[in-house]
């Protein structure tokens, strides 16, 4: 017996949302992390906003189906979901050891089975493992709009829509988080072959422990970041200053496997570099240069093993 009408309209707006959900996938992958800087908090996002966009698609004695502009509506309801999901970020990190760095997000070559060039090039948008770090500081509204506006280019009419505040609130948001961020963070974007000379570099002296090149590429007030959690080999705060930084890196290149492989790879849309051994990730460092000129000023490395098996997955 064939389909009623009522079931084939019905399976063909299922299939609809479904579709208009999976084209705009990737933008809400990029917006969410870049609020979170956590890969499965951002995954669970998703699934909550495709929850919501579900419902409302398909309709209920509530909520009509139509959705007039569909790209809006799941920005919307994404960043809502991200707000949320804040608060319990907030509450695991009051109790995470050591330094907390945000997930590296790790761009593997395009396939055909995972993802095309297209959404490839715009999860790569999101913000430098350095920027991150500075977000981390600002309250989670400060956040929303730096990234919708600075990021991703909406007006301050349209992030209060996203954010049901007035224009006027948003762009105070605006402007406090632009200010905080220019204090900590300078606008400077190394050219990509430089950053990736720099990082080959520095790799292969931070892994052979040549504390000669390290004191040579190091700016003199250097800070190292090492998130390990409790699980991955890390210092249990940051480290100033080129000395410091340098003797630490050899001592860690003291105690380091000899059978590392290392990748280069896009990192937060940056060069950076994944290690392995074998096939498991061992390590993901990225460098960010002075606009001096004048060496590495951060360094961070991702130990943390819960964190590193999504470098796996996107290598």
């Amino acid at each position: 017996m064939s389909d009623s009408p009522a079931r084939t309209e019905s399976s063909a707006a299922a299939d609809a949302a479904t579709q208009v959900f999976v084209d705009h996938r990737e933008l809400l992958f990029s917006v969410a992390y870049n609020m979170l800087g956590s890969i499965p908090d951002t995954e669970d996002v998703l699934q909550e906003t495709w929850l919501s966009w579900a419902g409302r698609s398909h309709g209920t004695a509530t909520a009509p189906a139509r959705v007039d502009q569909p790209r809006a509506y799941l920005v919307r309801i994404a960043v809502n979901h991200a707000l949320a999901r804040r608060e319990k970020i907030s509450r695991r990190r009051e109790t995470y050891a050591g330094t907390y760095l945000p997930d590296p997000l790790v761009a593997g070559p395009a396939t055909a089975e995972s993802a095309d060039a297209a959404e490839r090039a715009l999860r790569s948008e999101s913000v430098s493992m350095a920027l991150l770090v500075v977000l981390e500081t600002l309250t989670p509204l400060e956040r929303a709009v730096f990234v919708l506006n600075e990021v991703f280019g909406y007006a301050h009419t349209e992030i209060a829509g996203i954010l049901d505040r007035s224009p006027t609130a948003v762009r105070q948001l605006a402007s406090r988080a632009r200010r905080h961020i220019r204090a900590r963070r300078p606008r400077y974007r190394a050219q990509p072959r430089v950053q990736r000379q720099v990082t080959e570099r520095f790799v292969a002296a931070a892994l052979g422990g040549d504390l000669t090149t390290l004191l040579e590429i190091l700016a003199p007030d250097v800070t190292l970041w090492t998130d390990g959690g409790d699980k991955g080999r890390s210092a249990p705060r940051p480290v100033h200053g080129r000395d410091k930084v340098a003797r630490t890196l050899a001592g860690f290149a003291a105690r380091t496997p000899e059978d590392l492989d290392v990748r280069y790879e896009s990192v937060n849309g940056e060069s950076g570099a994944v290690v392995f051994t074998g096939d498991t990730p061992y390590a993901v460092m990225v460098m960010d240069l002075a606009p001096e000129g004048d060496g590495v000023s951060d360094v961070y490395i991702v130990t943390n093993p819960d964190k590193l098996h999504f470098a796996a997955d996107d290598s």
